[in-house]
């Protein structure tokens, strides 16, 4: 009993850390549980029930396989188990979701015992996660007369899997807790730097806020046990920065409910809320569990007598307090009346109807979304096999359209991905639709649980509707520690399984490729008329539309090649002016925020898309703006390119595909030469106009149109975390963008970092060309401060190779990654040399490499979130500062911000990313990068 003597180390173990024994997956271990349990003198046996019944994960886990055999055993009477009766064994089969406990139930169902099929039967009707596999042998019953099949059949059509469960309550009841007041990033509910926890749910538990924070909410539990913890964020936003299924997760451990009393630490239904609503991608998250997010519109802006903001002295609007919702507060949600009320019901606060539309009450109903995606495909097949008409009982697709009105870009590719759409319905912004999923992308911190997911859900392959997909290694590129060792190979094996290109070979026939996902993701989307989902936030390709999603939505877009979501509204972005010859793009990407702030006030951006005007960019480059777009709050963006601009950017892409099919990776069904043919065709198209690109209606309607004046960007521009803002809802966020003139040279700065996915191959040839001008004026360059560099993919650093950059870079390097010997342990201190780094998130991601505490760091980066890039000391808080990169480069030469006059004279000559608009088209306006 090897395996199990193992497993009770491993509780002692965990006992030590606070935890309960880990949730069993291994087939094997179950295995031996089940034969101690046979064995009814085993010392063993109690504890081996207990984790039988309470402790083995359900889905498709070997486990799971093992129990559900173990359970036909006992149904069929060939086991006896006193505490196991053959009725109770139908409820544990009935609680493990799909796969194996299915196959078990059908071959009961469609056995000889005319008894136990009539039991089976009934479990069957409860459950939605069926497969084709599944639904063959219904059809195939059926066709040769069984009665039981015609039974589960006709119950599937009328969806008394979802029907015959209880309504959602009237009314709940919430305490409520201030979880922080501003922005809540996702990282405070499940923190970056324990990333490598993720799929052990209690243990990542223990990361929620803070351990005196836990404290409060079980207090506030005690004190109100017939009602639930809403998490607040006060004065600002829930959930920004990335969807963070974890975080979710979490949030309904600490809160919510359990889902099975046979399935250990997965909750559903928690309750979270913010001044200024729910982030849209963390929203999709919390409906994903059958959550319910609240927008409290609990602070508005103070007006005067003529209906105007009231400004206080920083240029902000003063707020105003409507009604209070400090910790402890009680309050009513009633979900008829679509209202929040006090805690007598008697007075309105606020109308919540956008948290109770009839599709997120389908979802609260039957505990999360997958449920209703599965509930509406069987309910479909059934009827198709029975041959009656399909009444759904699903809430209809929400259909807007608008006669006479054209089409925005994101509305045309809905419109042309729509699923279940009567054919000549033109939708428009409002509707919700099920679309198919062309590109589908996982990330290596979030992997773990979406393949936990998959699980669950009882999928086995990637849905042959999908184009592409891939599963990356970017995330934990930095540092082989024992951790990425544990989890990474078993990552990378299970999903090599289900049908993605992954970046490790699970047979160590290819070199391991750290790139980070979001440049593999903008190289593997072929077609700009494409849908994508990926594992991060900063999934937005600048070819297609781009949506970051939770480790489920994942699951859900690899398993069934599709995803249901409304069409999001637009916002319209052009330009207009001429860059100053010493900007670099990044600053344009910035002062397009600061630019929307001033013209508007508020963020006319936030969940909304982004379509962004910027035609002579090609991808790599234009993937600056649409990266940025995640801190922008936009739900997604879209590039509206030239057509021979796209066609050049389509090549480069079929090139980086080839290259990784001559590495060995592409897998038995050649996805990735698919995804070169799908190329290929989008080209022939373009060229010859029968399909031209992307590009709205004339007479489409915006929410609102932003002109951003490149006359007005005379100098670089930072994105500050202003730690020290007196008002803490206006910390940490990335709306504040200044001038490098307010440091006024004066700002120290401790460690520059040019990596992350906002950089491509021509930000780190502008650092070789700014060590090259330095040393050709001063002889040699010193750094002040620490300089990491890390490149985001491979590709870039042999073309930097081969064109001589990299050598420069290596002259001044202190550390150079060797992927031979890679770092085992997190660099803490750092010298003031540059350091070349594995391709990857490194710092960006904060999971394994810091800065030191208290640092202030400028960098490329996309995250300025307090903790992430640099935690903060005890006398000191940590700062990212976010800019360009010949910014961050002299600021980390000089030890400290320059002034705009050194800056100038630093970038003179040097080949900067240059834009302009495309309607001017000047001879140069791409960087020669490429």
């Amino acid at each position: 009993m090897s395996l199990y003597a193992d497993y009770l180390n491993e509780i002692d173990t965990r006992k030590t850390e606070g935890l309960n024994p880990k949730p069993i997956e291994d087939g094997a271990l179950v295995k031996e549980i089940v034969s101690q349990i046979k064995d009814l003198g085993n010392e063993h046996r109690e504890d081996s029930l207990k984790f039988f019944i309470y402790n083995t994960l359900p889905g498709t886990t070997s486990a799971a396989g093992e129990k559900a055999k173990f359970l036909k055993e006992i149904v069929l009477g060939s086991s006896v188990v006193e505490e196991i009766p053959p009725r109770f064994a139908f409820e544990l089969l009935s609680h493990m979701k799909g796969g194996p406990s299915v196959e078990v139930l059908l071959d009961l169902a469609l056995g000889d015992n005319p008894a136990i099929a009539r039991d089976a039967a009934e479990v069957l009707k409860t459950q939605v996660f069926l497969y084709e596999v599944d639904t063959d042998r219904l059809k195939a019953a059926y066709s040769d007369g069984n009665e039981i099949a015609r039974d589960i059949l006709e119950s599937y059509a009328k969806a008394e899997f979802f029907t015959n469960l209880p309504d959602i309550d009237e009314e709940i009841k919430v305490v409520t807790y201030i979880a922080a007041e501003g922005d809540i990033s996702t990282d405070l509910l499940s923190p970056g730097n324990q990333a490598h926890s993720r799929s052990d749910r209690e243990l990542h538990g223990k990361c929620l806020i803070s351990p005196e924070a836990q404290a409060e909410i079980r207090a506030l539990q005690e004190q109100h046990p017939d009602k639930v913890v809403m998490l607040i964020a006060e004065k600002g936003t829930m959930g920004v920065g990335s969807s963070r299924m974890s975080g979710v997760n979490n949030v309904a451990l600490w809160t919510g409910k359990q889902a099975s009393p046979y399935v250990p630490f997965v909750n559903f239904a928690p309750i979270v809320a913010g001044t200024n609503g729910i982030s849209p991608i963390f929203l999709t998250t919390v409906g994903v569990t059958g959550g319910i997010g609240i927008d409290l519109k609990n602070w508005v802006k103070k007006l005067d007598e003529d209906g105007n903001p009231i400004l206080n002295n920083d240029g902000n609007p003063v707020l105003e307090q409507k009604y209070s919702v400090e910790t402890g507060t009680v309050l009513t949600i009633n979900t008829k009346d679509k209202k929040l009320y006090n805690e007598a019901g008697d007075e309105e606060l606020v109308e919540v109807s956008s948290s109770f539309t009839p599709q997120k009450l389908e979802f609260i109903k039957a505990g999360g979304s997958y449920a209703i995606v599965f509930g509406k495909k069987l309910q479909s097949v059934a009827c198709e096999t029975l041959g009656i008409e399909l009444k759904s009982a699903f809430a209809p697709s929400k259909e807007i359209s608008h006669e006479g009105q054209g089409l925005t870009a994101v509305e045309k590719i809905f419109n042309k991905n729509a699923v279940g759409v009567k054919e000549g319905t033109v939708l428009h912004a409002g509707s919700d639709v099920r679309v198919k999923v062309n590109i589908v992308g996982s990330q290596d911190t979030t992997g773990l649980m979406t393949s936990q997911e998959l699980e669950a859900m009882a999928a086995t392959v990637l849905s042959p509707t999908v184009d592409g997909a891939y599963q990356s290694g970017c995330h934990t590129a930095s540092v082989w520690d024992l951790k990425a060792q544990a989890n990474t190979p078993k990552l990378m094996s299970f999903m090599h399984r289900f049908g993605l290109i992954t970046a490790r070979d699970p047979k160590g026939v290819y070199h391991s490729m750290t790139d980070v996902i979001h440049k593999v993701l903008n190289d593997i989307t072929v077609d700009d008329w494409a849908i994508i989902i990926g594992g991060d936030s900063h999934t937005r390709m600048s070819k297609g539309v781009a949506f970051g999603a939770d480790s489920g939505t994942v699951a859900l877009a690899l398993a069934t090649g599709e995803a249901t979501m409304p069409v999001p509204e637009s916002v319209k972005v052009t330009f207009k002016g001429s860059m100053a010859d010493h900007m670099d793009f990044r600053d344009v990407v910035h002062a397009t925020q600061a630019q929307m702030l001033k013209q508007f006030g508020d963020n006319v951006f936030q969940g909304r898309i982004i379509e962004v005007h910027i035609g002579t960019l090609l991808a790599d480059q234009a993937f600056t703006f649409t990266d940025w777009t995640a801190e922008m709050k936009a739900k997604a963006s879209i590039c509206i390119s030239e057509p021979e601009v796209l066609i050049e950017s389509l090549e480069i892409a079929k090139s980086r595909i080839q290259i990784m099919i001559d590495k060995g990776m592409d897998n038995d069904n050649q996805m990735l030469q698919g995804l070169i043919d799908i190329a290929d065709k989008r080209i022939a198209e373009i060229r010859s106009g029968d399909k031209p690109a992307l590009a709205p209606d004339t007479n489409a309607r915006y929410f609102a149109e932003v002109v951003v004046d490149l006359d007005q960007i005379d100098e670089p521009m930072i994105a500050d975390p202003d730690v020290n803002n007196a008002d803490v809802s206006k910390r940490y966020t990335h709306d504040t963008i200044r001038p490098i003139s307010y440091y006024r040279a004066e700002k120290k700065v401790d460690l520059g970092f040019v990596g992350s996915c906002m950089v491509h191959k021509g930000d780190v040839k502008i650092v070789a060309q700014m060590l090259r001008n330095l040393e050709s004026s001063h002889g040699s360059v010193e750094f002040k401060a620490p300089l990491v560099v890390a490149a985001p993919t491979y590709n870039i650093i042999d073309e930097l190779k081969e064109e001589g950059d990299w050598a420069v870079l290596q002259k001044y390097s202190g550390f150079e990654f060797d992927d031979s010997s890679p770092k085992h342990v997190a660099r803490t201190e750092y010298e003031n040399v540059l350091y070349l780094e594995r391709p990857g998130c490194n710092l960006c991601m904060g999971n394994q490499e810091k800065a030191a505490k208290g640092d202030t760091v400028l960098a490329t980066s996309t995250r300025l979130f307090k903790g992430r890039v640099v935690e903060d000391a005890s006398d000191k808080k940590g700062e990212s500062l976010l800019a360009s990169t010949p910014v961050v480069v002299l600021s980390a030469i000089l030890g400290r911000t320059p002034t705009v006059e050194e800056y100038k004279t630093a970038v003179e000559g040097i080949d900067l990313t240059k834009f302009a608009p495309p309607l001017q088209k000047p001879a140069a306006t791409r960087s020669a990068h490429f």
